[in-house]
């Protein structure tokens, strides 16, 4: 029985060496192992052999990138400002050794180290700076942290400002003073649209009003265009009519003067023709005193004698001794103006002066051209045609 006592403390003992003889190490750890307290080895990942009651393993390290987040740290800025940071530190341990030996926490460590180096960064800088200089910051701190955390075998990987929160009344403060900046753009951009709106309505105005002028002009142009026109015709109508009146007096005189020639009048129808003409000639209302000539007595004897004062047959009765042509007229050709067209007068070349003219010129553009119209940069009239001479004979 004692001896089964003893065996089994052996193995109980054995067992218990073993066990603290074989260690494991996980992935992405690391060990510090020591001899009688003193560094040997660094332990990385996987089965590890220790001596037993003479090798000891301190707690293992991890060796991933590590987030440590620290709470809200009141900063006062250049301002004498107080301001709340919240800030985030990313590192990773690259030697254990150092890590160990060389600090006795390093997490506690680098906070405290994070802290001092915010106040330093923060505080030479206003409110806001810090407010809109964050990534200055942060590559200041991380700088900062890097160099001083390197003999402790940390690397620091980043360092992010998570927020900055001034004072309540400071809070207050810059909301007033955004809403005023975003009131004061409303303003200005509100002004701005009334300035454009005003200038596109006055441009708007302008063109609507050199539109109108420029149609005004045109139908100036026109008009007077329409109104030369117009004169030209009434000036050519009343030419053919005085021509045609002309003719037709032309051919009364001719008519009643070879009238009287073959009739042969004698004095009595003469001095009767005179009798009715002297009413008429004394008819004027300008005349105030009317003188009776010394052909009207004459005229009075021949009137008596053609009476039958010497008993000779009246006038009335007489008759032509010279036989008459008989021949009737022709009235075929009475109405025949014989007037060239007025464009082709010598008077129209000068109203059409104006032809040439750069305005009417710019005016007539697109319009279709007069038949037998020359083109506006001629000048010479055209060749009226001469008029035939009216004869005072037959």
């Amino acid at each position: 029985m004692a001896v089964l006592i003893a065996v089994l403390i052996i193995a109980f003992v054995l067992l218990l060496v073993l066990i603290r003889s074989v260690r494991i190490v996980p992935q992405a750890r690391a060990a510090v192992v020591e001899r009688l307290g003193r560094y040997i080895r660094t332990q990385g990942p996987g089965v590890a052999v220790l001596v037993p009651f003479i090798d000891r393993m301190r707690p293992l390290i991890d060796l991933r990138e590590q987030v440590v987040s620290f709470p809200p740290q009141p900063v006062i800025t250049s301002d004498n400002l107080t301001v709340a940071i919240d800030s985030v530190i990313y590192f990773q341990v690259t030697d254990p050794r150092a890590a160990t030996y060389e600090i006795a926490n390093y997490i506690q460590a680098v906070e405290q180290l994070t802290i001092t180096t915010l106040r330093n960064v923060v505080g030479a800088l206003n409110l806001e700076q810090a407010l809109t200089s964050r990534d200055e910051i942060n590559t200041r701190l991380r700088g900062v942290l890097d160099e001083a955390t390197g003999p402790w075998g940390i690397r620091v990987a980043r360092v992010e400002i998570k927020a900055i929160d001034p004072p309540p009344s400071i809070q207050d403060a810059m909301e007033a003073q955004m809403r005023a900046d975003r009131n004061k753009r409303a303003v200005i951009l509100s002004a701005e649209g009334q300035r454009e709106s005003a200038i596109k309505t006055a441009e708007g105005q302008k063109a609507s009003q050199i539109l109108a002028a420029e149609g005004e002009k045109q139908a100036a142009i026109l008009a007077a265009e329409a109104e030369r026109q117009s004169r030209i015709l009434r000036a050519e109508g009343e030419r053919a009519a005085r021509y045609l009146q002309a003719q037709g007096q032309a051919k009364a005189i001719e008519t009643t003067f070879n009238a009287i020639h073959e009739a042969k009048p004698d004095p009595a129808l003469l001095a009767y023709q005179y009798l009715q003409t002297l009413p008429q000639i004394a008819a004027g209302d300008a005349n105030k005193m009317w003188i009776v000539p010394s052909e009207f007595s004459k005229a009075l004897e021949g009137l008596a004698k053609f009476a039958g004062a010497d008993e000779k047959p009246s006038w009335l009765d007489a008759r032509s001794e010279v036989a008459g042509t008989g021949a009737e007229l022709d009235t075929s050709d009475w109405f025949d103006s014989k007037l060239p067209p007025a464009r082709e007068q010598p008077e129209a070349a000068n109203l059409r002066a104006s032809d040439s003219d750069p305005d009417s010129v710019e005016a007539r553009r697109g319009l279709p051209d007069e038949p037998g119209e020359s083109p506006p940069n001629s000048s010479r009239p055209p060749t009226a045609p001469e008029e035939p001479p009216v004869s005072p004979h037959p």
